[in-house]
């Protein structure tokens, strides 16, 4: 059995109407399955105007606004038109990419046709009630999850410290790496562009702070903002450039009212803006990953983040950064300063990580995830399975 004897049912809350690092990953994974000959289904509710041009045939799934949260969808179920095509389809693997009802229903619609079913992890779910006052459902969040991934055959984490957080959360028995891509043509140093800079009113030589990503409190946007408060009461010379469109965007302009604020971004104006900062702050926690850390160090910027999950894999303290106790303004702001002031070190710790972003390619990332998806079904054809384990 290989790639083309593949048939992949995917099943994503959110496949393309909104853009984020999980739902681009999703999509570049299919563009590769169905350049190796695999067949891929993927079922997700849909819009009129999608944030992207999706890869691969798309079957709706009726979903409603998030409440609070209208730009998401939440699929309520599987309809019984959706249920044929997936029969018909009759798919040898399952992957879901979300623990919402889709995700659960397509789980137990797996069990019912005798199929493995993989879950792919792109968010830390459970750390999210923290950032809108009710952190006091994170442990029924964390069941929560339990109970779901423990019903899939394998998981898959995009780094090493998410792995093995799960591991620790005891989600599943079987926790694989699913991590991901950099595209160098977009990616690269070469992109700087200190035309466009000037264009923003930032001179040559004023250090540029970088924030890209979507504009939502859960990125860590408090603690930002309260580092460079900081750092402008020490008159540390800076520039702070933002990348990326939001809900919050108009709470973070107020905050920040200093900074340069480009809006979305992407393909070659995205390498170019990231490429035209001098570092990258990222203090949230909530990823799993960090792609816009991995961007940031093609390009031969030095990363001050959170330690959590993600950065962990990626960012190696005092050499391609810095690794700080989420939450910690001080320290953020001595990490931040000190490349503001030291351009050398600000050099050597950018090189240091454009070498790291070298092994990271998205054809290489993706056939691990078509080796796992061939494993997953070897074993459950063998009978192989892990049993669930009891909840201590």
């Amino acid at each position: 059995m290989d790639a083309s004897d593949l048939r992949i049912a995917l099943f994503s809350g959110n496949y393309n109407y909104v853009r984020d690092g999980a739902n681009q990953a999703l999509n570049r994974l299919v563009e590769y399955l169905l350049r190796q000959g695999a067949a891929v289904r993927i079922y997700s509710p849909t819009v009129k105007e999608p944030a992207f041009p999706p890869n691969g045939e798309i079957v709706h799934i009726p979903a409603i606004p998030f409440p609070g949260r209208a730009e998401y969808r939440a699929p309520l179920m599987i309809p019984a038109s959706a249920k044929r095509d997936i029969r018909r389809f009759d798919p040898n693997i399952f992957h879901v990419a979300s623990p919402e009802m889709l995700g659960h229903r397509a789980v137990t619609l797996a069990r019912g046709m005798d199929r493995p079913v993989i879950a792919s992890v792109h968010t830390r779910f459970e750390t999210y009630p923290r950032y809108y006052g009710l952190a006091f459902l994170e442990p029924l969040m964390l069941s929560a999850l339990r109970r779901f991934y423990r019903r899939c055959d394998a998981i898959f984490a995009p780094s090493e410290s998410m792995a093995q957080l799960l591991r620790e959360q005891r989600m599943n028995y079987d926790v694989g790496i699913w991590t991901r891509g950099i595209d160098r043509g977009i990616f690269n140093p070469d992109r700087r562009d200190l035309e466009w800079r000037r264009s923003l009113g930032i001179d040559d030589d004023v250090p540029v702070i970088g924030f890209t990503g979507r504009l939502v409190m859960e990125k860590g946007l408090d603690v930002f903002s309260d580092t460079i408060d900081r750092l402008e009461r020490r008159q540390v010379r800076h520039k702070v450039l933002v990348v990326g469109e939001g809900p919050a965007r108009d709470w973070f302009e107020k905050r920040l009212p200093n900074g340069c604020f480009v809006g979305f971004q992407e393909g070659q104006d995205l390498g170019r803006a990231v490429a035209s900062m001098d570092m990258l702050f990222n203090p949230s926690v909530t990823e799993t990953f960090g792609n816009v850390t991995l961007e940031a160090m093609s390009v031969g910027l030095p990363v001050v983040a959170a330690i959590a999950t993600g950065s962990q894999s990626l960012v190696t303290d005092g050499v391609t950064g810095r690794l700080v106790r989420a939450g910690a303004i001080a320290a953020f702001g001595d990490a931040l300063a000190a490349y503001c002031q030291d351009p050398e070190l600000r050099e050597r710790a950018g090189r240091a990580g454009m070498e790291i972003s070298m092994r990271y390619g998205w054809d290489e990332v993706n056939q691990e995830l078509v080796d796992a998806y061939l494993r997953v079904i070897r074993q459950r054809k063998a009978g192989l399975r892990h049993r669930r384990s009891p909840v201590p």
